[in-house]
């Protein structure tokens, strides 16, 4: 294996900052020795824009670059291809986007520590990703609203500076991703807020004092960044003008509103030098009988495509289809509303403890090839953290890495994306996909097509009422899930890097016990065994209590370690809820077996199959819809 040298005071003045800050955390992976092959960045101008070429010599390989983000790239290529390295080898590349970006959601529940956002940084520069956005819905410092991101960890300006900078040292343009409009409930719930309120979750348009907030909203979240960009969202913002908003100013059309609100924005931007986008999805929706984004019979009246207000970007977002064809007649659809969009796709992290790799890999495939074949230049891919952030986000890495070929080449080859992971993030990337195996369970025929989390749903269902357990009748799991268990464990024991790995191996063996658990209690049950009954309470279940607590003390580490304090109480109420609940159920089988209790209801109650869902396609099950049948108000 050839051993690389690196001296950043050598470097390029535009690369050093960025240069020490790699060898400051992955010093040991560069060596000292004089006859280590040393790295020369030299910044071309013949280079095309986004592209980069690497001469290996006997002594030093020469990086040419284009971008500062070219050149880390090139490093970070040069770091996964150190077995390979020759004498004469020589290899260059082109970015097929003028943006390679991503988003990280920060609004629901998980704030990203600074630290963590600057190793996740490190990593993104490492891959050629050259934007970076956090997507705050209320996690930001606003001058004079208290309310904002209240007891939920938000980013002060000084710490939005410092991350901007940081970015901008590797090459990475950062700039502000928040909501002027629908998504606001977290500050709409607040007395403070009652004013701006149309429904519960959307801003009250129309009014002078929204816009007096939102231009503080916007002067605030663009303040810390150099970049003139914003994203001002605009999604999802359902029902409008139909709360209070109908009750000033009476029935309007929903298109209308969203214009003209659109355009005080837009106003409001460009008073602040700004150049905003939104997502789009709102104008496809109320051109929608059924409001679903993707109905293929939508209708804009052309009146409102020509009120959209000019100086605005159309992000389309779309995370779901495998099929690239239909990327590419929506890439049509946002272009006939007289704009070229900006592409979003989406690494599944919500609603997972860890990312769903293999589905996240053939959305992104059929996403960048539409994009690719339709000649767009700017695309991001987002990472949301829909009911509570319970994912690590870093699980996500794999997928970013693929996401980063695409960028960098037509298609994405097997040993070379294996590789740059290597470089970009000192890790493997078939460890890390091992990990997806918590939900890319055995029986699945299409496991690239599997966005049901398996793993979140068998840890939070209740264990005495197992009300989805219909749902993988008569699958057996416990094998499954204690082998993975027994192997993600010695994989994190590559290196520090894999530590990360301990998470999944816990909440595998957390499943090994509990899977199967109800049905052998249930089986025992009916039978009348309760000598059975008694070997589970006496060795599974204590086994199950003991690996629950492991597994929560695992967690709120690796959260405290990567998130801001405030959001884990989330987690452990629900931790501390299943912890409760297998106590009980102890209790209850003790007194069961000594005779305290005539019977165990709960067993006794057939279980109905209630999703009639494939298997491995029923998305967006939430904690509180899982862990009970009631509904709770």
């Amino acid at each position: 294996m050839r051993t690389i040298r690196l001296d950043a005071g050598r470097a390029p003045e535009e690369l050093r900052a960025g240069l020490h800050e790699i060898l400051a955390e992955y010093g040991g992976r560069f060596s000292r020795e004089a006859d280590a092959l040393g790295v020369a960045f030299e910044a071309c101008s013949s280079i095309a824009p986004g592209g980069f070429s690497v001469t290996v010599g006997a002594r030093e390989a020469r990086v040419l670059y284009a971008r500062k983000v070219d050149a880390f790239r090139a490093l970070g290529r040069l770091l996964g291809a150190r077995e390979s390295l020759r004498e004469g080898a020589t290899f260059a590349e082109t970015a097929r986007f003028d943006m390679l970006g991503i988003m990280v959601d920060v609004s629901r529940n998980g704030v990203l520590r600074p630290d963590a956002a600057r190793m996740l940084l490190r990593r993104c520069a490492l891959m050629g990703i050259n934007v970076f956005m956090l997507y705050a819905e209320d996690t930001y410092e606003v001058p004079g609203e208290p309310f904002f991101g209240y007891l939920r960890g938000r980013y002060t300006h000084d710490e939005m500076k410092e991350l901007d900078a940081y970015a901008n040292d590797l090459g990475i343009e950062m700039f502000p991703c928040i909501q002027t409009l629908g998504h606001l409930g977290q500050v709409l719930q607040w007395p403070a807020y009652a004013a701006h309120r149309d429904t519960k979750d959307v801003l009250l348009a129309e009014e002078e004092q929204t816009y007096r907030l939102i231009e503080k909203m916007i002067a605030a979240a663009s303040a810390p960044f150099r970049s003139s960009r914003i994203h001002i969202g605009m999604d999802e913002a359902m029902g409008i003008g139909m709360g209070e908003y109908r009750n000033r100013h009476g029935e309007a059309k929903p298109f209308d509103i969203l214009n003209r609100h659109l355009a005080r924005v837009v106003d409001i931007c460009g008073k602040h030098l700004l150049r905003p986008m939104i997502w789009s999805d709102m104008y496809f929706r109320l051109g929608s009988k059924s409001g679903d984004y993707y109905d293929a019979d939508w209708s804009i009246p052309s009146q409102v495509v020509k009120e959209i207000p000019p100086g605005v970007d159309l992000v389309y977002w779309d995370y779901y289809h495998t099929d690239s064809a239909f990327y590419s007649k929506w890439i049509d659809h946002h272009r006939a509303l007289g704009s070229e969009p900006i592409m979003a796709g989406g690494v599944w992290t919500w609603n997972h403890f860890w990312t769903a790799l293999p589905h996240a890999f053939a959305v992104t495939d059929a996403c960048m090839q539409a994009c690719k074949e339709k000649g767009l230049r700017e695309i991001f891919v987002t990472l949301w953290g829909d009911d509570g952030m319970e994912c690590d986000v870093f699980s996500a890495l794999p997928a970013l890495q693929y996401f980063a070929e695409h960028g960098y080449a037509d298609s994405v080859e097997p040993r070379r994306v294996r590789e740059n992971f290597r470089g970009a993030c000192d890790a493997e990337f078939d460890d890390w996909v091992k990990g997806s195996e918590l939900d890319a369970i055995p029986g699945l025929e299409h496991p690239e097509q599997c966005d049901e989390s398996f793993s979140k749903w068998l840890l939070w269902q209740d264990t005495l009422l197992g009300w989805l357990e219909p749902r993988i009748a008569p699958l057996s799991l416990r094998k499954h899930y204690s082998e993975l268990s027994g192997e993600l464990s010695a994989l994190s024991a590559r290196n520090a890097s894999a530590q990360r790995l301990q998470f999944p191996a816990k909440l595998a063996r957390v499943l090994s016990l509990k899977c199967e658990l109800r049905r052998e209690l249930v089986a025992a049950y009916s039978a009348g065994d309760k000598a059975a009954i008694r070997r589970i309470a006496a060795g599974d279940l204590p086994l199950l209590r003991e690996a629950v607590d492991a597994l929560w003390k695992c967690h709120r580490e690796m959260w405290l370690a990567t998130y801001k304090p405030f959001g884990l109480e989330v987690l452990e109420q629900r931790y501390g809820g299943l912890r409760t609940r297998l106590e009980s159920l102890s209790d209850r089988l003790e007194q069961y077996l000594e005779g305290k209790i005539p019977n165990i209801p709960e067993f006794e109650t057939r279980l109905e199959k209630v999703y009639d869902t494939p298997l491995g396609r029923l998305a967006g099950l939430h904690h509180g819809r899982i862990m009970t049948p009631s509904i709770i108000k």
